[in-house]
């Protein structure tokens, strides 16, 4: 660390340069864009035509096979972008490519619930070379993007509070250009798992944060450190929401076995990055099911993750809870603070959505050790069973925890408990639940009654009382 920052500090003495181009401007190599401790190596961004940014457009006229689109007023009128809907850019991040299949999966899902303009932002000739000349050179992309809404303003009078732009990595960072050219106007910026390499720790200026637009959320899913963990995403909240699912560094299923996550389902080049950069990943994954899942990403403001895993952050308060992901401006509160964190769990696979509920059992019967499971059932589903408790099970005791179901039960109409310890008792003891109260994140209770006992692994179900 000493060796970097005499080094940034020699570099930072070294008169600055700058290059400049049409349309975008001068980019310079001073501080705070490089010269410091996080940025010491001397860089200055490629040329416009190095980095190629291309703007691929996916409408709800075409699905399936992208408009490669310019900034330029003819070949957009030409096209099938429509003024009267919003625009929502997907930016890739570091090695990636506009092309690649989970940029046009987000933008069909998005069809499924609205008419849109959704273009995704290709960097390929940019992003694949050293990191750190990838992460200047999206300052480039973010001025192109920046450039093509100008455009769009100047030739269509359509609005930047029309705009949404979806970063992932170095594509939050470059969101984050794009915003600020716009001084903050851009209705919403969306950082995927922001890169942290050269930007945790940064001046506002060089990475995302919430002045970049009027209002910016973000997903961290592999918030570990570089050294040693290889975390490749922010620790630092930098939006208006900052939510971290499952805690924000290790991810549901992401610790499969070499040779299945390599061979993995979307086949050997997917399953090949989930290996790399499974957590990294994770991020627009979640985004992706949020979209076709309105409620199933609540996440709960908590001061740390080990106190939501604690069940200290339950329910969500009279505001209620913001979804992460797509809906998250839809939460009334969302600009009302900076750096805010809310935690939530997800599944281990697609479709990632989990719904929490508290669910308190009141033991009857006798007394005996063993593990209690309650499963719910509702206007809208059934769960499958989840521990509540194990150990002593003791009449009269009250015990509660917390569950993700990946259910949504919907308003809930009967319990089923079952109580199980996989010891031989000659005495076949009975035990019951006297009383079985669920909550839901909203807040609303449900009660279930029972005056029947039953014995190990005998289902008993609770009706409301």
């Amino acid at each position: 660390m000493l060796l970097i920052w005499t080094l940034s500090m020699l570099l930072g003495a070294v008169a600055g340069k700058e290059i400049c181009f049409p349309r975008l401007g001068c980019f310079s190599d001073d501080a705070p864009w490089a010269g410091i401790v996080e940025r010491p190596l001397k860089i200055l961004p490629w040329a416009p035509k190095d980095v190629n940014t291309r703007f691929l457009m996916y409408t709800n006229e075409n699905p399936n096979n992208f408009q490669e689109i310019v900034a330029d007023p003819e070949i957009i009128g030409g096209s099938n972008f429509r003024a009267d809907r919003k625009t929502r850019f997907i930016i890739h991040g570091f090695v990636d490519k506009g092309e690649e299949n989970w940029l046009s999966n987000m933008c069909r899902n998005l069809f499924q619930v609205e008419s849109v303009n959704c273009i995704c932002v290709d960097w390929k000739s940019g992003s694949r070379t050293g990191y750190t000349q990838a992460s200047q050179n999206i300052r480039v992309v973010g001025a192109e993007v920046a450039y093509f809404v100008e455009v769009l303003q100047s030739s269509f009078g359509y609005s930047p509070s029309e705009v949404h732009i979806i970063g992932h990595s170095l594509g939050a960072h470059a969101a984050a250009e794009a915003g600020r050219r716009f001084n903050g106007t851009i209705a919403r910026i969306t950082g995927l798992d922001p890169a942290e390499p050269c930007f945790e720790g940064t001046p506002e200026l060089v990475r995302l944060d919430p002045s970049d637009a009027m209002f910016v959320d973000v997903i961290h899913t592999d918030a570990a450190p570089v050294i040693p963990n290889m975390g490749f995403g922010m620790t630092q909240p930098v939006g208006h929401l900052d939510f971290f699912p499952n805690g924000g560094k290790e991810m549901p299923g992401c610790q499969k076995n070499i040779v299945s996550q390599i061979v993995d389902i979307e086949g050997i080049w997917e399953g090949t990055r989930d290996f790399v950069a499974c957590n990294h990943l994770r991020s627009y994954k979640y985004y992706s099911d949020s979209i076709v899942t309105p409620d199933g990403f609540a996440g709960f403001f908590c001061a740390s993750y080990n106190l939501f895993t604690a069940n200290k952050c339950f329910p969500c308060p009279e505001e209620g809870c913001p979804q992460m992901g797509h809906y998250a401006d839809r939460f009334p509160g969302k600009t009302d603070g900076v750096d805010r964190k809310f935690y939530l769990n997800t599944g281990d696979a697609s479709n990632f959505a989990r719904w929490r509920y508290k669910v308190s059992v009141t033991l009857s019967g006798k007394k005996v050790r063993g593990k209690v499971l309650v499963s719910l059932f509702g206007s809208k589903g059934n769960s499958k069973q989840y521990e509540i408790f194990k150990g002593s099970l003791q009449p009269t005791y009250t015990h509660s925890n917390e569950i993700d179901s990946d259910v949504n039960v919907g308003d809930l109409q009967k319990v089923k408990f079952i109580w199980t310890n996989n010891v031989i008792n000659p005495t076949l003891p009975r035990v019951g639940a006297s009383r079985i109260i669920v909550e839901r994140n909203d807040g609303k209770v449900y009660n279930f009654c029972s005056q029947e006992t039953v014995r190990e692994e005998i289902l008993l179900t609770l009706s409301p009382c």
